[in-house]
C-alpha cells in the first residue's frame, strides 16, 4: 500500500466496522485465496482484526462500533497489508490455527492444519471403532504440527501416541504444541521417514495426513500455498507416492485388529485405480466421502 493510500486509510477508518469493510474490500480487490481456515474474505478479515485487537475470535458484533486508538489502527492496517502484499496465510501471521476447539501454534516450518481426520477423531472414529477405551497405541504419520497426534491423545485417553515426521523443523513445532497441552508423557515425537525408524512397533490405529498433491496441481497452487513446506504438499507425479509406501508397510505395524486411516485429498479415483485389490472404506466427513479411507489390517493382507 503506497504512503498516500495508507494516510487516507488512517484518516478515514475509525471503528472495527470500518476496518472490517476496508479489509474485505482489499482482500477481494486483490484476489486473495482462502483455504487455510477461512472460506471468505469476510471471515478472514474478521478473524485477523479480532486477533490483532486481542478480542474473542467468536464475538465480533459487540465490538463493531468500538473506536480504535491510533496504535491499534496501525496494527490492524499492518496485518491487512501483510496478508495482501505477501499473500501470507492468516495462520502464519497470527501463529495459530484451530481444529474445532483446539488451538495450535504454527509457523512456516509446518503446513497449516486442515485435516478432515480431525473431524473423525472428535467422534473417536465412531461408528468404525467399537471400543475406543481399549485403544492403547496410536501412530500419527507425517505429524507436522502434531495436531492430529494431540487430538488422538484426547480422543483415546488410555493411548500412547507416536508422532512421526521426516522434518526435524516440523517436530520442533510439534514439540511446542505437545508441551502446550501437557502431553509430554503420552505423545512421543520421532524423526523418521514414515516407518523407517519404528522397528517392530505395532499400533491399534495408524492415522496419516501425508503429502498428496500431484505434480500438475502443485505447479498451479495459489501463492498462499507457496509459503508452506513443499515437502509436506507434493508426493510424486500422481500425488500418491507417500500413500503407496504407507499401504506397503502398514500391515506390519498394525495389531491384528488394527485400522489404518489416511487422507488423500482429491485422489480417490486415482488411488482406487492404482490399488484395485484393496477394499477401501471411504469415511464420511463434512466435505463428503472422497477424502479419507480406512482399511483393517486384514484388508491390507488380502
Amino acid at each position: 500500500m503506497d504512503a498516500s493510500f495508507l494516510a487516507d486509510a488512517r484518516d478515514a477508518l475509525v471503528t472495527v466496522r470500518d476496518c472490517l469493510r476496508f479489509a474485505v474490500s482489499r482482500f477481494n480487490r486483490n484476489g486473495l485465496f482462502f483455504g487455510h481456515g477461512s472460506e471468505t474474505a469476510y471471515d478472514e478479515a474478521a478473524y485477523l482484526i479480532l486477533h490483532t485487537l486481542h478480542l474473542p475470535p467468536d464475538r465480533l458484533d459487540p465490538f463493531l462500533d468500538a473506536r480504535l486508538t491510533r496504535a491499534e489502527l496501525d496494527e490492524v492496517l499492518n496485518i491487512i497489508e501483510k496478508r495482501v502484499g505477501n499473500r501470507i496465510p492468516a495462520a502464519y501471521l497470527t501463529h495459530e490455527a484451530w481444529l474445532g476447539d483446539f488451538r495450535f501454534y504454527v509457523d512456516e516450518r509446518v503446513i497449516v492444519p486442515r485435516s478432515f481426520i480431525a473431524e473423525l477423531l472428535r467422534e473417536q472414529l465412531a461408528p468404525w471403532l467399537d471400543n475406543p477405551e481399549n485403544v492403547t497405541r496410536v501412530l500419527d504419520l507425517c505429524t507436522g504440527s502434531g495436531c492430529l497426534a494431540i487430538l488422538a491423545a484426547h480422543a483415546f485417553p488410555h493411548a500412547e501416541v507416536d508422532a512421526v515426521d521426516i522434518s526435524p523443523a516440523a517436530l520442533d513445532v510439534a514439540q511446542r504444541n505437545v508441551d502446550d497441552y501437557g502431553l509430554e508423557d503420552r505423545v512421543h515425537l520421532i524423526e523418521s521417514d514414515l516407518f523407517a525408524r519404528l522397528g517392530g512397533r505395532q499400533y491399534d490405529i495408524i492415522i496419516s495426513n501425508p503429502p498428496y498433491v500431484d505434480a500438475q496441481s502443485l505447479s498451479a497452487l495459489p501463492q498462499e500455498y507457496r509459503h508452506e513446506p513443499l515437502l509436506a504438499l507434493g508426493s510424486g507425479a500422481d500425488g500418491l507416492d507417500a500413500t503407496r509406501e504407507i499401504l506397503r508397510l502398514a500391515a506390519a505395524h498394525l495389531t491384528p485388529d488394527g485400522v489404518l486411516i489416511v487422507e488423500v485429498g482429491h485422489n480417490r479415483a486415482a488411488l482406487e485405480a492404482a490399488c484395485p485389490e484393496l477394499p477401501f472404506t471411504w469415511l464420511e466427513v463434512s466435505a463428503g466421502d472422497e477424502f479419507v479411507f480406512m482399511l483393517h489390517r486384514s484388508d491390507i493382507l488380502c
